[in-house]
């Protein structure tokens, strides 16, 4: 039986050479036969991304991204057990094995397999558009919408330079930036913390004008106290949205922050089942942020989405990662009638020694105009990945970690 750790064999250690992919016509007269998983790899790739191939017995691809960013190590191990599930069965059955895969243990949720099952729903999908000839969104029910907006990270960390950084988005053509809205923040916030905040959505404003937005992310660096006094203090400046208002450990604050100004509110990052967004929906959060590696896969946020629109709120879909991560969230955010906008990682600050387009054999499909992606109809995902970089970055591989911060007395600070 193949293993599913990078297609290691137990006795030498090394990958096979991998056979290759056969594009399969929708009309070859093939899709009445089922087809079989037959080998699974995972690939850690730079700066901090991984990606699983499935390979089926007809020579049919497909590629996700299951990763936790700062544990990939374990999210690979939760794959290769999942692969002792997977292997051998016909990969067209995708609610099934979902639903095996998060519901077959005793012990269920977390992010870590939540994350595993994402990057193989992704890569299961992938598969039954390209062996139908098909894109995704086609396989969701049909495209709703042409282009998607999408919004360019400009950091924040350091104030003086949003200035700067948010000129050269606007430049370059976006419509919509984001950026943390603070460093680190002590519990209850000193005038000159509170100001330093202010001052970031003040620059960003007056660079964007009117006509542009600016989401703020407090990136759960903020207390409960700190967010009820600064929210009030931001509505001048007209954010988009702000992000991660509190950690989702405070999710109990959030009526009382719905209430504090007219901003709307997002959050969902670290969040991982349709069930655990109920209550911020409840509490009036306007905008849900999933990430499709992490909340289960195309399959579960689609599902968020759909929740999310009976609440009157929009999807605006987490995704600092990588291009299999970005191509499935917008094959979901192509047939989601409430979607707002998507993030993605070009240029992004924590793309230290690879960047996303250094995976894919055609950039063409991540090619902005006027700060959007046009819809196409490439089969599965819609992206070709460069299996040769992903096997070659492998083999360097990465162990990404995010920094611990500290307040000026030692004590642990939330990054």
């Amino acid at each position: 039986m193949a293993s599913a750790r990078a297609g290691r064999t137990p006795r030498t250690g090394r990958a096979p050479p991998p056979r290759a992919a056969r594009a399969v016509h929708p009309h070859s007269g093939r899709t009445d036969r089922p087809m079989k998983i037959s080998r699974i790899e995972t690939f850690l790739a730079p700066p901090r991304w991984m990606f699983v191939r499935v390979e089926t017995d007809e020579g049919v691809v497909g590629w996700g991204e299951p990763v936790v960013e700062g544990w990939a190590e374990p999210v690979r191990a939760a794959v290769e057990v999942l692969s002792e599930y997977l292997l051998g069965q016909d990969p067209a059955r995708i609610e099934d094995h979902w639903q095996v895969m998060t519901k077959g243990g005793f012990y269920r949720g977390g992010p870590v397999l939540s994350s595993a099952v994402a990057g193989l729903d992704q890569a299961l999908w992938d598969i039954k558009g390209k062996r139908h000839g098909l894109p995704v969104h086609q396989l969701l029910g049909g495209p709703v919408r042409e282009q998607i907006r999408a919004y360019a990270w400009v950091g924040g960390d350091e104030p003086h330079a949003v200035r700067d950084a948010v000129t050269a988005q606007v430049e370059a053509g976006f419509t919509a930036v984001k950026m943390n809205g603070c460093g680190r923040m002590t519990p209850v916030a000193t005038r000159a913390e509170v100001r330093e905040c202010l001052l970031r959505a003040e620059t960003a404003r007056e660079v964007l004008g009117d006509e542009r937005d600016f989401g703020l992310d407090f990136h759960g660096r903020v207390s409960p106290a700190n967010a009820r006094r600064l929210l009030p203090l931001l509505a001048d400046y007209a954010p988009m949205f702000v992000e991660e208002p509190v950690l989702s450990d405070y999710l109990q604050a959030l009526p009382d922050l719905v209430n504090a100004s007219n901003i709307p509110l997002a959050l969902g990052e670290r969040l991982f089942t349709r069930r655990e967004f109920l209550a911020p929906l409840q509490a009036g959060v306007a905008i849900l942020q999933p990430d499709i590696s992490h909340a289960g896969g195309i399959s579960e946020l689609r599902r968020i989405a759909a929740l999310a629109e009976v609440y009157g709120a929009q999807l605006a879909p987490h995704c600092p990662l990588g291009p299999v991560a970005l191509a499935a969230s917008l094959q979901v955010a192509f047939t989601t009638p409430n979607f707002l906008i998507q993030e993605q990682s070009i240029g992004i600050h924590y793309n230290q020694g690879a960047e996303l387009l250094d995976y894919v054999v055609d950039p063409e499909p991540f090619r902005f105009h006027g700060g959007s992606l046009l819809r196409t109809d490439r089969p599965g995902l819609g992206v070709e990945v460069d299996e040769a970089a992903v096997r070659a970055a492998d083999e360097r591989g990465h162990a990404w970690r995010n920094p611990v911060w500290r307040h000026e007395d030692g004590a642990f600070a939330e990054w």
